[in-house]
C-alpha cells in the first residue's frame, strides 16, 4: 500500500482520514522524499542527455553562434535575487523612490492640465487684443491722407510685435508659475502618500484583530516547522531502529512453510471466555485481489486466501488466536471496547479501508488508530514505522518493547480481549 501511494503520489481522502497526525506527517515526509528523488533522477537524466547533445553538436556548432549561461563563483548558473545582490537598494529606499515617482507623475499630470487652460487663456487674450487693435487701425486709415498710409502700416507692425512680445513674456511667467506649482504639488502628494502608508502600518500594528491574526500565523508556522522536524526525526529514528533490530524487507521466504496446509483443521483454543472454534482452511482457489476492499465479503475472502496461510491473528508457534485480535469491527466499536481500559490497552481489527489491519490504542487523552499495511509480503505501520515484520504477531511483540512514535510513546501493554460470544472474528475462520 505504501509503495502504491509513493508510486502514485496520491492517497485516497477516505484513507487519509483514517490516519492520525503522526502518520500523516511522516507519510507526507516520505512523499516529499519521493518527489525530491524523482526530481534528482530527472535532473541527472536531463544533464546526461544535454551533455550527449553537446558532444554530438560540438562539431556542427564549432563556428556557429551559441548561448552560454553566466555562471557564479560556485559554478552554478548565476541567478540574481532582488534585494540580495551587492549594491541592491533596500526595500525602504525602493518604497520611498516609488512614492516620490508616483507623486511626481501625478503632479506633472495636473500641471499639464493646468498649463493647457492657462495657455488657452493667454492665446485668447492676445488674440482679442490684436483683433481690437487691427479694427482701430483700419478705422483710422480711411481718415488719414494717402501719403500717411505707409506710416500707419509701420505703426500696425510695431503694435503687433509689441503684443507678441508681451504674450511671450506672459507665457514664460505662466510656465514658471506652473513649474513651481508642480514642485509644490509633488511634495504635497509625496507627504500625503507617506503619511497614509505610516498611518496604515500604525493602524495595522494597533489593530487587535490584525495582532491576533499575526500571532496565529506565527504560531502556525512554528507548529508546522516543529511537526516537520518531528516527522523527520521520527522517520530517522525508526529507520535506525529497523537496522538495529534487523527488521528489513525481503522476508517473504519466511512465510514458506509457516502457513497452514490445505484441508488442515486447526483447533483454536482462545484465551478469552469464548468457546474454541474449529477452523477449516479451504483449498486455495484462484484469487485475484481487487485494488481496494469494497465489501465485507471481499475482505473475508482476502483474509482466508492470503492471511490464514500467513497465520495472521495467531499467537506465535501455537494454533491459538491472539487475545488482541478482532474481526471486522468499526472504529466506534473498537473505542467502546477500549473505553474503560487503562493507557496501553490495544486491539487489532481487520481494516475496511486497506488490505490490512488497524491497531486501536487507548491513550491517556483518548484513542489512537494506526493502519497496518499487509498488502505486500510483510506487515508494517502505514506512514509511521519503516520496520517490516514477517508476521502480524512479530509487529505486535516488537512494539511491546519499542514505542510506536517518539512523540506519543505508545507501548502495547494490555491486549483487549473479546467480549462477545461468538467472537467478532468468527466469519473470518468459518
Amino acid at each position: 500500500m505504501l509503495q502504491q501511494i509513493l508510486r502514485d503520489l496520491y492517497i485516497d481522502p477516505e484513507l487519509l482520514a483514517e490516519l492520525n497526525d503522526e502518520q500523516k506527517h511522516i507519510l507526507f515526509y516520505k512523499m516529499r522524499e519521493e518527489q525530491v528523488r524523482r526530481w534528482r533522477e530527472r535532473e541527472e537524466k536531463r544533464g546526461s542527455e544535454e551533455a550527449a547533445l553537446k558532444r554530438m553538436a560540438g562539431l556542427q556548432l564549432k563556428n556557429g553562434k551559441r548561448v552560454q549561461w553566466l555562471r557564479g563563483n560556485d559554478g552554478e548558473v548565476w541567478v540574481w535575487i532582488m534585494g540580495e545582490a551587492l549594491g541592491d537598494k533596500p526595500y525602504d529606499q525602493i518604497s520611498e523612490e516609488l512614492m516620490a515617482e508616483r507623486a511626481r507623475q501625478q503632479a506633472q499630470k495636473e500641471a499639464d492640465e493646468l498649463w493647457k487652460k492657462k495657455e488657452a487663456e493667454i492665446t485668447q487674450k492676445f488674440r482679442d487684443a490684436m483683433a481690437k487693435e487691427k479694427a482701430r487701425i483700419v478705422a483710422e486709415k480711411w481718415k488719414i491722407e494717402t501719403e500717411d498710409r505707409k506710416a500707419a502700416k509701420l505703426m500696425e507692425e510695431k503694435i503687433q510685435e509689441e503684443l507678441k512680445k508681451r504674450e511671450e513674456e506672459e507665457r514664460q511667467r505662466g510656465e514658471e508659475q506652473i513649474r513651481q506649482q508642480e514642485g509644490r504639488r509633488a511634495q504635497e502628494l509625496y507627504l500625503s502618500l507617506k503619511q497614509a502608508q505610516q498611518c496604515s502600518q500604525h493602524n495595522e500594528k494597533e489593530d487587535p484583530e490584525w495582532i491576533e491574526q499575526l500571532r496565529r500565523s506565527k504560531a502556525a508556522d512554528e507548529e508546522r516547522s516543529h511537526k516537520a522536524r518531528r516527522a523527520r526525526d521520527e522517520y530517522r529514528r525508526q529507520s535506525l531502529r529497523a537496522i538495529q533490530k534487523g527488521k528489513v524487507a525481503g522476508l517473504s521466504n519466511l512465510f514458506q512453510g509457516a502457513g497452514l496446509s490445505n484441508e488442515q483443521e486447526v483447533k483454536l483454543a482462545v484465551t478469552c471466555p469464548v468457546p474454541p472454534l474449529t477452523v477449516k482452511v479451504p483449498a486455495r482457489k484462484a484469487w485475484e485481489r481487487p485494488p481496494r476492499p469494497f465489501s465485507r465479503e471481499v475482505i473475508i475472502q482476502w483474509f482466508k486466501a492470503e492471511q490464514l496461510p500467513r497465520r495472521a491473528g495467531f499467537e506465535r508457534n501455537t494454533n491459538t488466536i491472539a487475545p488482541w485480535f478482532h474481526g471486522i469491527i468499526s472504529r466506534q466499536e473498537a473505542e467502546e471496547l477500549l473505553m474503560n481500559k487503562s493507557e496501553g490497552a490495544f486491539l487489532v481489527r481487520v481494516s475496511e479501508k486497506i488490505w490490512g489491519y488497524t491497531l486501536s490504542y487507548r491513550h491517556q487523552s483518548g484513542f489512537k488508530h494506526f493502519l497496518v499495511d499487509a498488502s505486500g509480503d510483510f506487515y508494517s505501520f502505514l506512514g509511521v514505522d519503516p520496520n517490516r515484520h514477517a508476521t502480524l504477531t512479530d509487529l505486535i511483540d516488537f512494539h511491546k518493547e519499542e514505542i510506536i512514535t517518539s512523540s506519543g510513546g505508545e507501548l502495547l501493554l494490555d491486549p483487549c480481549s473479546q467480549t462477545k460470544n461468538p467472537p467478532d472474528y468468527g466469519p473470518l475462520f468459518e
